[in-house]
C-alpha cells in the first residue's frame, strides 16, 4: 500500500478525508501553491460517491434528530444506495436544494432565555459534510493560531491553557469581549467575500448560500434568514470561524494576546492603557464587519480584583474556579441522579454518577484545590440522604450520626470516585 503523507510535514494533515485529500493535493495545500491563492474545482470532489459516504457514517455516528421531513438517520440509511447516487446527480447538475430548517430552542443555562438550534434534514447533514470534508483543510491552514474552536487537534484545554499563561505572565487586565448574538447577526454577503478570497469555485460559493438561505421552520413561523448562520449545522461551526478570522489576525499583527474560541474570545493585556486601546479596535473591527458587542458583558476587567469568566472557568488573582454557572449546572446534575426517592440500588446511583464525575473532575481538574473536597461531601451527603429516606428517616443526610453510620469508606467500598482521592 502506497503511504499517504511523503513528508512530516503533511502528518498535520492526517485528519483530512482521504476520499478527498490526496498526497499531492496535501503537498499544494502545505506548499500555499495553489494557481492564484485560490482553490478551483471543487465541486467535483463535494460529489464524489466515496465523500458522500464518508460524510453518511460520520452523520450516523453522530446520530441526532430528524429535520422536517421525519426522515431519520437509519431510514436513510436503509435507502442509502439510492440516496446517495441521487444527492450526487443533483450537486452534479446544480439542481440540489436544500430542505427547510427545523428550529428548536433549549434553555440556556442559569436564565429564562433559549437558545435557537437549526435541525437540518439527514440529507442536507450529509451534504454539508461532504462540503466541510472539502473546505475545512483549505481554511485550517488560513487560521490563526490563538484561535481554537471548532478546530482539528485543539480544544478548550488549549485555549485555557494559554489563557492561564498569560496570567502568570502578568497580563493583569483582561478584554472581555461578548458578541451578542454571534451567529445570528453574521453579514451573509461579507462572510461569502470572506470565502471568495480561498474559493474560486462559483458551484461551492453557491452550495454555501444555499445553505445560508434555507428557510427555516419554527412552529408555525417560516422564513428565510437574511443574516447568520444556522446554529446546529454541520458547516456553520467553519463559517463562524472563516469570519472571525481577520479579527484574529488583526489583533496578533497589533502585538495584542487575544484567545478565541468560537465567539468566546478574551484579550490579555499588562495596563488598563492597553487594554482600552484593543478594547476600541476590537468594537471599531466589530462595528464595520456588521457585528454587536453586548453593551454591559463587554467590559475591562482586572484578574485580581473582578476576574473573568472563560469556557466554564472562573479566573481570580492566580487561580481557577468552576464559573458559577457550571457549578450550577453540575449540581443540578447531580441532584436529578440523587433524588431521595431513587428507585435504584446505591451501586447503581453511583455507577451513573460516577460517569458525570469523571468528566466534570477531568476537564476542571486544574481548579483551585478547595474546589473538590467541598463537591465530594455535597455527593455524598446526598448519597446519605437517600440512605437516610430508606431507613425511615425525613431530612438531608448531612448530620454527624450520618456521617458516622455511612463514613468516606462505606462510599469507597461501594466504588464511588470522588476527585479527592
Amino acid at each position: 500500500m502506497v503511504p499517504r503523507f511523503s513528508g512530516d510535514d503533511l502528518v498535520r494533515w492526517a485528519w483530512t478525508e482521504p476520499s478527498v485529500w490526496t498526497n499531492s493535493m496535501l503537498e499544494t495545500l502545505e506548499q500555499s501553491s495553489v494557481r492564484g491563492g485560490k482553490w478551483h474545482s471543487l465541486i467535483d470532489k463535494v460529489y464524489k460517491r466515496e465523500n458522500l459516504l464518508s460524510a453518511y457514517r460520520e452523520v450516523a455516528a453522530n446520530k441526532g434528530d430528524p429535520g422536517v421531513d421525519h426522515v431519520t438517520v437509519e431510514d436513510f440509511g436503509a435507502s442509502l444506495i439510492r440516496d446517495v447516487p441521487k444527492l450526487e446527480k443533483q450537486l452534479r447538475d446544480g439542481t440540489y436544494r436544500p430542505q427547510a430548517i427545523k428550529r428548536v430552542h433549549i434553555p440556556k443555562l442559569g436564565s429564562k432565555e433559549t437558545r435557537p438550534l437549526g435541525i437540518p434534514t439527514v440529507r442536507d447533514r450529509v451534504v454539508q459534510n461532504a462540503l466541510r470534508h472539502v473546505l475545512e483543510p483549505i481554511l485550517e491552514r488560513q487560521f490563526a493560531a490563538h484561535s481554537y474552536g471548532f478546530r482539528p487537534n485543539r480544544g478548550c484545554k488549549d485555549a485555557l491553557r494559554r489563557v492561564d499563561g498569560l496570567v502568570k505572565a502578568g497580563y493583569k487586565y483582561t478584554v472581555d469581549v461578548d458578541l451578542k448574538s454571534y451567529f445570528d447577526t453574521i453579514p451573509h454577503d461579507l462572510l461569502i467575500k470572506e470565502l471568495r478570497k480561498y474559493v474560486a469555485d462559483n458551484q461551492v460559493i453557491g452550495l454555501v448560500e444555499k445553505f445560508l438561505q434555507a428557510e427555516i421552520v419554527d412552529e408555525k413561523d417560516r422564513w428565510i434568514p437574511q443574516t447568520g448562520v444556522p446554529q446546529g449545522a454541520i458547516i456553520s461551526p467553519l463559517l463562524s470561524n472563516l469570519y472571525l478570522n481577520d479579527l484574529d489576525h488583526f489583533m496578533a499583527g497589533q502585538g495584542y494576546q487575544m484567545t478565541r474560541y468560537a465567539d468566546d474570545l478574551v484579550i490579555q493585556c499588562r495596563t488598563r492603557e492597553e487594554a482600552e486601546s484593543a478594547l476600541a479596535l476590537v468594537s471599531d473591527w466589530i462595528t464595520e464587519r456588521g457585528l454587536l458587542l453586548h453593551p454591559t458583558k463587554t467590559k475591562i476587567v482586572h484578574v485580581d480584583e473582578e476576574g473573568f469568566e472563560f469556557l466554564g472557568y472562573r479566573f481570580i488573582k492566580h487561580r481557577r474556579f468552576p464559573r458559577p454557572k457550571s457549578l450550577a449546572k453540575f449540581k443540578d446534575t447531580i441532584r436529578s441522579k440523587t433524588k431521595r426517592n431513587n428507585g435504584q440500588s446505591l451501586q447503581a446511583i453511583i455507577a451513573d454518577l460516577n460517569r458525570t464525575l469523571r468528566g466534570w473532575y477531568e476537564y476542571f481538574k486544574h481548579s483551585w484545590k478547595t474546589t473538590f473536597p467541598d463537591l465530594d461531601g455535597w455527593v455524598r451527603m446526598r448519597l446519605r440522604s437517600i440512605l437516610r429516606r430508606r431507613s425511615k428517616r425525613k431530612g438531608r443526610g448531612s448530620t454527624i450520626s450520618d456521617s458516622k453510620l455511612y463514613p468516606t469508606r462505606f462510599f469507597a467500598e461501594h466504588e464511588f470516585q470522588p476527585a479527592c482521592q
